[in-house]
């Protein structure tokens, strides 16, 4: 079989509620929420197009209208901008290239991350694809590749299905898919279990899957014939963790940070460290964070 050098497709499951948002997302999707002057899944979006990808898939669901808007055309917006000489904002807000394309397909009912992917299948077909999670705002080593361009090199010369995974706390491993294996190189493990929130006295390690993966699409008919998992839903670790014994999968431990922007803690994070970096607000919100200290 040939080997595979590019991924082409990147899928968002966008579909969730957001209730540990509320009141704000009552009617805004949380992906939308914006860490300074960009929202949560522009910061994903973006990242997939470093790494190489041009097709978009938003698997999304109601009240998610928004998101579309987003990533569509805005003519009022740009001719008026365009009149009145706005060139910085004019461009700011042409930011989707012109080869990147989108599409857009529904979760019916909330059953879980494995399901949002397996709704992907008609649009990603037979071929390797990424997904990220748009709560999950990672950011590669400074001046260094996004978290995903490195996963894409990493999938080149492994050619598996390959999960990012981080180091976490004992007490924090309910909250994630944790993964344990040998190692296979630098930064590189060859998982042997892959289990979906354990308990700390169960987790087989802690090294904790976020919010990015490289899938082959052998996944799909993992997940459609797997029954559902923890907390009653079609879970996507489960599904992954079926490609253990017949394809094999890698787990990688990537260069960089990553701010969990579920929860409001890791939202804050993001938004003050990502203030005190930005080219306009940067020096101005170092100087009031240092006031603020005094």
């Amino acid at each position: 079989m040939n080997k595979i050098t590019q991924i082409r497709k990147a899928v968002f499951p966008v579909a969730g509620l957001g209730t540990r948002f509320l009141p704000a997302t009552k009617a805004l999707p949380k992906e939308m929420l914006p860490v300074v002057d960009k929202p949560l899944i522009q910061y994903a979006v973006e990242e997939a197009y470093e790494a190489g990808i041009r097709h978009m898939i938003f698997v999304t669901g109601r009240n998610k209208r928004a998101i579309e808007d987003h990533f569509d055309t805005a003519y009022e917006l740009e001719n008026e901008l365009e009149i009145n000489q706005k060139h910085e904002l004019l461009r700011v807000v042409r930011s989707v290239p012109e080869d990147m394309d989108c599409s857009y397909v529904r979760q019916p009912r909330a059953l879980g991350l494995g399901h949002a992917v397996l709704c992907a299948e008609p649009l990603v077909g037979d071929e390797p694809f990424a997904v990220l999670l748009a709560d999950d705002l990672m950011c590669g080593p400074e001046g260094g590749p996004g978290v995903l361009t490195q996963m894409v090199n990493v999938f080149r010369e492994k050619q598996t299905s390959l999960v990012a995974v981080q180091e976490v706390p004992l007490e924090h491993v309910q909250r994630y898919g944790i993964v344990a294996g040998t190692d296979a190189g630098e930064r590189l493990l060859k998982a042997e279990k892959l289990v979906e929130k354990p308990s700390p006295q169960n987790a087989p390690s802690r090294m904790g899957v976020s919010g990015r993966y490289i899938l082959t699409p052998a996944v799909f008919e993992e997940i459609r014939n797997n029954p559902r998992g923890a907390g009653g839903e079609i879970q996507l670790t489960d599904g992954i963790a079926k490609l253990i014994a017949t394809e094999g999968v890698h787990a990688y431990r990537y260069e960089g940070k990553r701010y969990d922007c579920g929860s409001k803690q890791g939202f804050l994070e993001a938004t003050v460290e990502f203030a005190l970096k930005h080219g306009e607000v940067g020096p101005g919100f170092q100087e009031y964070i240092r006031q603020l200290k005094a």
